[in-house]
């Protein structure tokens, strides 16, 4: 068994809205894969009782911790929340991890591993050695093709921004001015990815097998797909915006006689 004294204290975010057949699972096969660290069960006032099972897993093991939000307000927002209280209580190491298993704990170590020389890892699906389980093709074409096209909208070197299991040194999130973050959806995720990239900090990407989820139901719908495409788009022509007129000032000062 793998053991991480060297990267602090460690805390993976679960955020939960009716998980109720997953999260005593998910909880548990952490509690086994990394059995020093701790969870945080951000549960969004699930109707179906989940918050009551994460309270009954808090109460019998010290490593789990619950968090009662007011209502369902979006996967970012349940992360912000996390992060905030994971930083406020001094942990070094912040990993993210859905409820329904398709990020599986088994392969953390294999993130914690990476992220000793890393500010953030990604687990990806689109490395080589990544793969997805129970995917129709229609979902794997437009994943594929997203992550394509924020590639190339934002000029980033990552194969799989758009993945949500992920690890980051307390200081990376630190470093990424939280209190501007915008986006709530699953476009958080290439959010924070962008911004890590933007300020310099050092990105790696492991390969990881996504299974899709056999209970409950998926959060993913049409909503969520426009506004990634759409804030993906704004982002990218800001971006190029900004290089443009970098480049022109940067013209003026060597050629003050030029017109414009």
């Amino acid at each position: 068994m793998t053991e991480f004294p060297d990267l602090g204290q460690i805390l993976v975010i679960i955020p939960t809205y009716n998980e109720r057949d997953n999260v005593q699972v998910i909880v548990g096969r952490v509690r086994a894969a990394v059995p020093e660290a701790h969870v945080l069960v951000a549960d969004d006032n699930s109707p179906d009782g989940t918050g009551v099972i994460a309270d009954t897993m808090a109460a019998s093991d010290d490593h789990v911790h619950v968090m009662h939000r007011l209502g369902k307000e979006g996967l970012g927002a349940a992360y912000l929340a996390g992060f905030s209280w994971a930083l406020e209580r001094g942990y070094d190491v912040v990993v993210e991890m859905d409820a329904d298993g398709s990020h599986q704990p088994e392969q953390l170590p294999l993130l914690l591993d990476a992220l000793r020389g890393a500010d953030l890892v990604l687990g990806s699906r689109w490395v080589p050695g990544g793969t997805v389980v129970n995917w129709p093709k229609s979902r794997e074409v437009l994943s594929r093709g997203g992550n394509w096209y924020t590639r190339r909208a934002l000029n980033m070197p990552l194969r799989d921004a758009t993945g949500g299991y992920r690890a980051f040194r307390a200081s990376t999130l630190r470093a990424l001015d939280l209190h501007g973050v915008g986006s709530a959806g699953y476009i958080f995720q290439v959010d924070l990815a962008y911004r890590a990239i933007n300020r310099g900090l050092v990105v790696k990407e492991v390969p990881i097998e996504f299974v899709e989820r056999e209970v409950g139901d998926s959060k993913m719908n049409q909503k969520i797909v426009s506004e990634a495409l759409w804030r993906v788009t704004v982002w990218g022509v800001r971006n190029r915006a900004r290089k443009v007129t970098k480049w022109r000032n940067s013209r003026r000062r060597h050629n003050p006689g030029e017109d414009w």
